[in-house]
């Protein structure tokens, strides 16, 4: 990683009582790349999406963007949209009623002076994201096009396409795959592979580790709120991930925290 990192944690940790969902996680998220997010249920990617974007706050640690200590009094969803920090949830934020166009500025409307939307301007915008930004090149599908007619796999793309538009230097994607075909999934893939070679970073975090490995350049694992495992994707391969995976959940039966010792695999940078 070179330059300043989009976001940097420090000894974050998060409490709610006495059960710790993080514990003293130091990460760098840097520009151009994809980050690949595993871990099992509980193993804290929830809350590290959450202490990023604005929802929750850490009970210790700090976190950085760009350099920049967050103050976490001030710290929102919203603000972190504007540092350019962008979530695209498991769950569809679309309004499948409503044409493209329309889903494209849910929130973040083009308006003039006098605070009407702008409806010739925001469909030419729209225009410009779909054919060039996700590629949308069927002739089946144009601005005025309903949500609700679109396949999972494009309506992960305009999600996708919506944040890539907002300049978002970070977009999370959470379990973007879930209850899609696997042609639908090839579709998706290439929506990641896309905010790379569009300048962006992203985290994705998944539980099918064969897409995780595809198309990531970096795999970070968490077990029960640590960071067991950061490394380049190129430095490990696919079954050497999943025995340290496997080795990992057998670990985590037993009694007593997990760490990157205990399992045989040093953490790397």
């Amino acid at each position: 990683m070179t330059g300043t990192p989009i976001v940097s944690l420090r000894g974050v940790g998060k409490s709610y009582g006495a059960v710790e969902s993080l514990r003293d996680v130091t990460l760098d998220i840097g520009g151009n790349e994809i980050v690949g997010l595993i871990g099992d249920n509980g193993a804290g990617k929830s809350t590290l999406i959450k202490l990023l974007t604005g929802v929750e706050v850490p009970t210790t640690g700090d976190v950085y963007i760009r350099g920049r200590k967050v103050d976490f009094s001030s710290y929102s969803v919203r603000k972190a949209q504007e540092f350019r920090i962008e979530t695209v949830h498991q769950t569809s934020s679309l309004g499948e009623k409503q044409p493209l166009w329309r889903n494209f500025f849910v929130g973040r409307p083009i308006t003039n002076r006098f605070g009407f939307i702008r409806v010739a301007e925001q469909k030419r915008v729209s225009e410009e994201i779909m054919r060039h930004t996700i590629g949308f090149r069927g002739a089946g599908i144009d601005v005025n096009t309903p949500v609700s007619r679109l396949s999972g796999g494009e309506r992960q793309g305009v999600a996708i396409g919506r944040a890539m538009h907002f300049d978002s230097d970070l977009i999370v994607l959470d379990e973007p795959t879930v209850a899609l075909a696997l042609s639908e999934v090839r579709k998706v893939l290439d929506f990641i592979r896309s905010i790379k070679t569009q300048g962006h970073s992203c985290i994705f975090i998944e539980h099918n580790i064969v897409y995780v490995h595809e198309v990531c350049d970096r795999l970070v694992v968490l077990d029960r709120g640590r960071l067991v495992l950061d490394t380049p994707t190129s430095s490990i391969g696919y079954e050497e991930l999943i025995r340290f995976l496997t080795e990992l959940h057998r670990g985590s039966s037993a009694d007593g925290p997990a760490s990157p010792d205990q399992s045989g695999t040093a953490t790397q940078a």
